[in-house]
């Protein structure tokens, strides 16, 4: 069940708006091995298609997403 996944690393990037999200993603990713999950919890309603989007271009995978009022909830595995 994915509900049970337990990341390795935590990020709250609640209150900030673009690039912060994205860019403090990346500097976290960096931070843990590869095969790791680092949970990203956002409100900026662009950080949706901008992680998104970035995972896909960087080649890391969206375990998880989800999206509950104006939270997301991002589960990243580092695949490089």
């Amino acid at each position: 069940m994915d509900s049970d996944i337990i990341p390795d690393a935590e990020l709250d990037c609640v209150g900030l708006y673009c690039p912060m999200p994205i860019a403090l993603t990346k500097e976290e990713i960096d931070q843990i091995e590869v095969g790791q999950v680092l949970k990203v919890e956002a409100d900026d309603p662009a950080a949706e298609e901008d992680i998104k989007r970035w995972a896909k271009r960087t080649g890391h995978e969206i375990l998880k997403f989800e999206k509950e009022g104006t939270m997301l909830t991002f589960f990243i595995r580092r695949k490089k």
